[in-house]
């Protein structure tokens, strides 16, 4: 069964990351990637709070895997920064190439932390 629910919260995340993109998108145009890392900032500050709640024992970990891989797992798209990033660079906008890729490593990261630390404060 958990596997059902997997797969249909990654179904939900996908649905999601397809809404947001477009909804950021229609808000703002630009070259550089906003949507894609709005979506993977939000997505790892989520999957750190889904892993904190279950480290401090919030959460049964049956939420984390389906929370956590399915809809994180479905939402977030790291494939499609790395592909952004690198057409980015063959456009020759190299810093705007470097700061994505900066942006989306770092950003993800401290989300994910800020999550943990808000899980632990609950």
């Amino acid at each position: 069964m958990i596997v059902l629910a997997v797969m249909a919260a990654g179904a939900l995340g996908a649905g999601a990351r397809f809404v947001l993109d477009g909804a950021v998108k229609s808000r703002r145009a630009t070259t550089f990637p906003w949507a894609t890392l709005a979506i993977n900032v939000s997505g790892s500050f989520l999957l750190g709070l889904i892993a904190g709640a279950v480290m401090f024992g919030t959460l049964d970990s049956d939420v984390q895997a389906v929370v956590g891989t399915g809809f994180c797992g479905g939402f977030t798209t790291f494939s499609t920064a790395s592909f952004e990033t690198v057409r980015l660079a063959e456009k020759r906008r190299s810093l705007s190439a470097a700061a994505n890729a900066l942006a989306s490593v770092v950003g993800s990261a401290v989300a994910c932390a800020a999550g943990l630390v808000l899980a632990s404060a609950v």
